[in-house]
């Protein structure tokens, strides 16, 4: 035995505990995307022909006696030709866009959590020594 005598310690506590939480949370942001494309296609064809073609002959002839012959022969040929061809086209896009967003995100939550705690300790002869529990 010692001197004090026989010692024992019981230490309990119970409790609440509550807390809360705020967040607040914000993103904003925007795009903005603008697109043109154009395109011009054109084709051209010509064409030209000509021909020509003439041919003579003139004879003339006086007599002594006062005779008077005349011959002609004349062939004459024109051929004239045109060929015109023409493609066009043309083609065009264009396009925007814009966008934009904000968001505001709020979040309160509560919360609560029970404890309990428990210290004992015990001197004495009896229990041939010292024994310490904790919960």
């Amino acid at each position: 035995m010692s001197e004090y005598g026989d010692l024992e310690y019981s230490n309990f506590q119970a409790g609440q505990e509550s807390g809360e939480l705020d967040k607040l949370h914000q993103a904003a942001g925007s795009e903005s995307d603008y697109a043109s494309q154009f395109g011009v296609y054109g084709e051209d064809h010509s064409a030209s022909e000509s021909t020509d073609f003439s041919t003579g002959r003139h004879v003339e002839f006086d007599g002594a006696d006062g005779s008077h012959y005349e011959s002609t022969d004349f062939t004459n040929y024109s051929n004239d030709s045109h060929t015109s061809d023409s493609v066009f086209a043309a083609q065009g896009s264009e396009s925007a866009h814009t966008a934009s967003f904000s968001e505001l995100d709020a979040l309160r939550a509560q919360f609560g959590s029970s404890f309990a705690q428990g210290t004992q300790l015990h001197l004495g002869e009896g229990d041939g020594g010292l024994s310490i529990a904790s919960h």
